[in-house]
């Protein structure tokens, strides 16, 4: 992966993109030392297919003007899971049942759940 600072940076703004649309429960699970995958999940409900699709807009919105794009992007149309991998970081925005049902954080539990204030 890369630079730390770089995926701490990113995450921060995500955060902030998600928490612009009223994302809820917004959680941060640093996976850097268990997976090759990214450095960080972040995972945020909504309440609604808007307000999901809303929030995947914003987080691609802030962290694009930031030179970060996507690499994928799943599930969007439904907009019951939306997937936004920026490498560094993956996205998930749900609604409020299919995060009930995924619980990413039980699967992803080796991983360290950590405060928006660790990665200022």
């Amino acid at each position: 992966m890369a630079d730390l600072a770089v995926s701490k940076k990113m995450a921060l703004m995500a955060i902030d993109a998600l928490e612009d649309r009223k994302g809820e429960d917004v959680t941060v699970i640093d996976i850097s030392e268990i997976s090759t995958l990214a450095d960080y999940f972040i995972i945020a409900s909504g309440t609604n297919v808007n307000q999901v699709q809303a929030m995947a807009d914003s987080v691609q919105e802030v962290l694009g003007r930031a030179g970060h794009m996507t690499k994928d992007v799943e599930g969007y149309d439904t907009g019951n899971w939306v997937l936004l991998d920026f490498g560094d970081i993956i996205v998930h925005v749900f609604d409020k049942e299919n995060r009930l049902f995924y619980d990413l954080e039980r699967i992803w539990r080796d991983g360290k759940t950590i405060e928006k204030a660790e990665l200022e």
